[in-house]
């Protein structure tokens, strides 16, 4: 069986989990979690990096850092996870779900200025598949509505827009390092902070509400208890296992790349003959093959499609039920405008295996079962 997805593992990850290990340091902020701050720090490039214990705590405390109040509304696309939404739904925010564009999948930024009523304080855009929203236009909305931008860039790692990394565009980006990103600490994230003023706050609200982060730095003689927190930070054994991906990050990226392009060179002539339709990756913007999908002609051809590929021993995936017809997002939601993308086309959508250190023969595997598939429509 050709699996959907396999977490990435380079070789040196037990010996780092083995040195935190024996450092007796394997609570939060060791010396392999500095390590990747400063990597994210120095590559990305971005004013501050804060490893979390997920990319779901990584928007919840962005959520909080965006002061929000009961009855706030945030503006976002449901065609996304669920944990997009719960981290502002958390904090007392309506949400507001926006159309996608069928193209990329991304939130469409020519319809969200008409969902902003005087409650909208924060856009959150979803770089879906690691390809950038527009991030201009929706940068330039929320300078003229004073709106502030969260950016969950959990499958964004090593993508950019226009030059500048997916997470260090808006006042916050999040970050995912579950085992089904292309670099995995099993299950960890980053929040990504742009503007220096937030730091303070940001490093008491990890640390459980209090100054810790300020005491060991010798900016205070000790610390206490003062703001609202909880334990966002992981093990230093989560952040030696990210650590050994992190020094190889191009060469996992490039392994990636390589499928990734496989796949497309393999079935443009399908998309030619107006049989499926592939990934648009926008001309200023650099992706980071985090999913290869295509889009058949139906939800019964996508159905018949995924069964096909079972029979051949490949497994393939659906995406998102979008989140709006979902009973939590219908109610703490609402659908500004009319969803004339959103449902269709992610009934049309389905994934393939993608992952580091995908063998070339399985690759072809599932290329050829894909064009046998499509031989007969």
């Amino acid at each position: 069986m050709i699996p959907f997805n396999v977490p990435p593992f380079v070789g040196t990850e037990l010996l780092y989990v083995e040195q935190a290990v024996k450092s007796h340091k394997i609570c939060g902020d060791g010396s392999f979690t500095k390590k990747c701050h400063a990597w994210l720090e120095e590559n990305l490039p971005c004013q501050k990096a804060l490893l979390t214990t997920s990319g779901t705590t990584a928007l919840e405390m962005a959520a909080i850092l965006c002061d929000l109040q009961p009855g706030d509304e945030v503006i976002l696309p449901s065609f996304t996870f669920s944990t997009t939404a719960t981290a502002f739904v958390l904090v007392g925010a309506k949400l507001v779900f926006v159309d996608v564009r069928p193209d990329t999948m991304n939130i469409d930024e020519n319809k969200i200025e008409a969902a902003i009523t005087e409650k909208t304080r924060v856009i959150v855009p979803v770089h879906y598949a690691g390809v950038a929203c527009e991030m201009d236009t929706i940068m330039d909305i929320a300078k003229r509505h004073n709106l502030k931008v969260v950016e969950d860039a959990a499958q964004g790692v090593m993508s950019s827009y226009k030059g500048k990394a997916l997470g260090t565009i808006g006042d916050f980006g999040c970050f995912s390092f579950h085992e089904t990103k292309n670099y995995s600490m099993g299950e960890g994230g980053a929040l990504i902070i742009n503007k220096e003023e937030y730091n303070d706050r940001a490093e008491i609200i990890r640390e459980k509400g209090t100054n810790r982060s300020r005491f060991f730095r010798g900016q205070v003689d000790k610390y206490t208890w003062v703001d609202y927190g909880s334990s966002y930070l992981p093990s230093d054994m989560n952040a030696a296992y990210l650590w050994g991906q992190l020094e190889v990050a191009d060469k996992i990226n490039n392994d990636r790349l390589a499928t990734w392009n496989a796949y497309y060179e393999a079935f443009e002539a399908l998309q030619k003959q107006g049989k499926v339709m592939l990934p648009v990756v926008p001309n200023d913007c650099t992706h980071n093959a985090h999913m290869f999908y295509l889009k058949c002609k139906s939800l019964e051809e996508r159905t018949d499609f995924i069964a096909f590929l079972k029979e051949r021993e490949i497994l393939s995936t659906f995406h998102y039920i979008p989140l709006h017809s979902s009973p939590a997002g219908m109610r703490f939601g609402r659908f500004d405008g009319v969803d004339e993308m959103t449902t269709a086309e992610s009934e049309k959508l389905v994934r393939l295996p993608l992952y580091y250190n995908m063998k070339k023969a399985d690759c072809d595997s599932v290329i050829d079962a894909v064009l046998e598939f499509y031989q007969t429509k």
